[in-house]
Order: structure tokens, then sequence, then C-alpha cells
């Protein structure tokens, strides 16, 4: 029960970072810990055990080095490099490949729409919002916190289900 409530917690935690970081262009630090808090309580709610949550931390500390690496490159930025590491502390190293490559099949997608996107002519009534004109904005990156969110809902939820 505890496991699927810290499920619950992650995935919507996820669906949030997505949500500010579109709207925002920021991930905000509490994402990323709740994330992160989450995979703590569901660790211990399904009994994973020590040897393995070691697995999973070691995991995501890997990844963040990796994110801020990215970030110190200008590739990457630092709110996406901590969500990213705080969801793969939920896949830990079994499925971690599938969700980075999730992440970067997702991303190119999005990327691709993003670009098209500034190419059609904003229609006026959308000028009032600011986030539509941030994304429609060529010298705005991209929000990638939507990739990563939609890739960790990919590949975790399928793996709910078996």
């Amino acid at each position: 029960m505890i496991d699927t409530l810290a499920t619950i917690v992650f995935l919507g935690a996820m669906a949030t970072a997505a949500f500010t970081d579109l709207t925002r262009y920021e991930i905000p630090n509490w994402i990323s810990l709740v994330v992160a808090a989450a995979f703590v309580v569901g660790a211990i709610g399904d009994s994973l055990g020590l040897q393995a949550t070691a697995w999973h931390v070691a995991v995501a500390v890997a990844v963040l080095v990796a994110g801020f690496a990215l970030f110190a490159l200008g590739v990457f930025g630092g709110g996406d490099a901590k969500l990213l590491a705080a969801a793969a502390l939920w896949f830990g190293p079994a499925p971690l490949l599938k969700f980075l490559i999730y992440v970067a099949l997702v991303g190119g997608v999005l990327g691709i729409v993003i670009i098209c996107l500034r190419r059609v002519p904003l229609p006026p009534e959308w000028t009032k919002k600011r986030w539509v004109r941030r994304l429609y904005s060529p010298e705005q990156g991209m929000p990638y916190g939507i990739a990563i969110a939609i890739a960790a809902a990919l590949v975790y939820i399928p793996a709910l289900l078996t």
C-alpha cells in the first residue's frame, strides 16, 4: 500500500515537473526532492533491501554527475540534471538504459515539434500567455523536463502492469 502511494507521488511529481518546465522553464528543487523522498518511502514499503537500494543510489549519483557535466557544457539545465537523477533513482541499473533512450527519443521528438511550432505564426490571442511566447522564442531552449517526465511514465507504468 505504501509503495503504491509512493509511486503515485513519483508520477505526480514528474507530471508537475513537466508542467512547471513548460510554463516557467524551471524545475524547482523541491520536485526532485519529492521524487527522491518518494523513492525512499517506496523502497522501504516494498522491502527493496539494502543492496538493491545501494545500486539505485549509485545509478542516481552517476546520472547526476553526467547531468552536471552536461550542464557545465551548456547542453542541459540544472533542474533537468537533478530531475533526471531523481528519476534514475526509481529505475536502478536494469531499466536505466531503456529510460535514458526514451528520454533521448522523446526529447528529440519534442525538439522537432518545438522547432516546427516556432516556424508557424503565433495567433495573436496566444501572445498574451508569457509561457507560450517563451516556448515560441528561438532564443529559448527546450523544456526538457517534459521529455524526462514522459520517458519516466513510458518506462515505469508498463513495469507496474506486469
